[in-house]
């Protein structure tokens, strides 16, 4: 029936002239003044006994299929069919539907509030949680303040909450800040929020989408040089960067840090796939599709048959459908799958692990550790005969059975290692700091054992009160 009077087309007005059964939804729309002069029964009592809006839509169909069964049934909605939820029920149930559209909420909102964009979405404000970014929203069915507050939250995070919009109600607009929307009063089904996101460059808010424009900006002929000159071999090392300053906010439990580094390493992956669209190759959205199906391939203990009752069965699980999706048929393959340019450390756990899949490894920690103390004797014998490049090989063994027993104990090495060099270079400074106290210099110090050993000892006990 449209959003006022006069909004009936004619066929639907043919439609209804010739019904035998006529419901409306509610009376309580001002497009109901269209069935003036007709016998109507109206279902606002099902409003009363719904204890959701799902409930209540549901509740609408089966009244309507019900009568339907007795006669020719027009049913009669305020706005478009196309937007309300029990005509889409019936219109799944029962197929032979005749449809008479017009103007839906979403179109008059757009209206009235003279937006310019024309890719808008309209939505209903029982559905605002399910609503995406976007370059504009018409958002209808605001008939209550808890309503408002959820369609203010959500335009906030996709338009900024300071954004201007129009707050529709009684066919009037009025010009408000997102974050005013649940201030008004008399809140009812007729009311409405319009809004639609300013110029690029001016905005409050942006999503990933905003990222890759801007990214196409920067490498536009007249854009930075630099962007411009830039091929994702180029900036492969940024993203290593930006991920190692992103773990150390996290490590710090930096929020503002974390933000801004998080943002950094987005950066980096939109600049990679905005170089590869280029080329013709894949988008950032064939990114995305393809991480999130992985991500619903590799859970099939959620949304498959799989069962996992804990994390260790929950990673199992996750292990087993990774190597199934690389096509993974030997352990060995599973190894050389393993990135050779790892941190060494990270490189070695990994490859230790992948092999203990078939039960190549060490009984224990303690079986392990007596592999390390073999390879010390081997390192060091190649030591005493100066044989560097033996040196190099039996180094590298010690290294590597080092990693296997602190592995085997169930401790990340990457982060012992990491936590052993800040302790070192903590003691160290304070080291410096005592010896600089005294008035010494380090270099006389260290020339100096014993000496050396007192410091060394002294901030090994000061940082240990820290």
């Amino acid at each position: 029936m449209g959003n006022s009077e006069g909004d009936v087309t004619l066929n639907a007005k043919k439609a209804l002239d010739g019904a035998e059964v006529i419901i409306a939804q509610t009376a309580a729309a001002e497009s109901y003044k269209n069935l003036s002069g007709y016998n109507v029964k109206t279902l606002d009592d099902i409003y009363a006994s719904s204890r959701n809006f799902d409930t209540l839509n549901k509740k609408l169909a089966a009244e309507v299929l019900k009568a339907a069964k007795e006669g020719n049934v027009c049913y009669c909605v305020d706005g478009s069919v196309s937007e309300n939820e029990s005509c889409k029920i019936i219109l799944s149930r029962h197929k032979n539907c005749e449809v008479f559209d017009t103007f839906s909420k979403a179109s008059a909102a757009y209206t009235l509030a003279r937006l310019s964009r024309p890719e808008v979405l309209g939505v209903s404000a029982y559905s605002i949680k399910q609503l995406k970014s976007c370059r504009g929203a018409c958002v209808y069915d605001i008939d209550c303040e808890y309503l408002a507050s959820l369609v203010k939250q959500r335009l906030s995070d996709i338009f900024g909450e300071e954004t201007a919009c129009a707050f529709i109600r009684g066919g009037k607009v009025k010009k408000i800040k997102i974050y005013e929307i649940d201030r008004q009063k008399n809140y009812d089904a007729a009311c409405a929020v319009a809004v639609e996101e300013g110029e690029f460059l001016k905005r409050a808010r942006y999503d990933y989408a905003d990222l890759e424009e801007m990214i196409r900006l920067l490498r536009a002929p007249g854009g930075c040089p630099w962007d411009r000159a830039q091929t994702s071999r180029s900036i492969k090392g940024n993203l290593v960067e930006e991920a190692y300053e992103l773990a150390d906010a996290i490590e710090r439990d930096d929020l503002d840090g974390m933000e801004e580094e998080t943002g950094d390493v987005l950066l980096q992956a939109a600049f990679h796939s905005v170089l590869s669209e280029e080329r013709g190759g894949f988008t950032g959205s064939d990114a995305l599709t393809r991480v999130i199906k992985k991500l619903i391939f590799r859970h099939s203990h959620i949304f498959g048959s799989d069962k996992a009752s804990n994390d260790g069965e929950a990673l199992g699980v996750w292990e087993k459908n990774k190597i199934k999706e690389k096509g993974q048929s030997t352990y060995g393959e599973t190894l050389s799958a393993i990135p050779t340019n790892f941190p060494a450390c990270m490189f070695a756990q990994k490859a230790g692990k992948r092999a203990s899949k078939c039960g190549f490894d060490f009984l224990s920690p303690i079986s392990a550790s007596e592999k390390l103390w073999e390879e010390v004797q081997e390192m060091v014998a190649c030591l005493a005969e100066g044989d560097k490049e033996g040196v190099f090989e039996e180094g590298g063994d010690v290294l590597f059975s080092a990693v296997n027993t602190v592995r085997l104990a169930g401790v990340d090495c990457e982060e012992a290692l990491r936590a052993s060099v800040k302790k070192f270079i903590k003691r160290f400074i304070a080291c410096e700091q005592l010896v600089l106290a005294d008035g010494k210099k380090m270099e006389d110090v260290t020339a100096d054992g014993s000496l050396f050993d007192y410091y060394w000892i002294k901030a090994k006990d000061v940082t240990k009160q820290n």
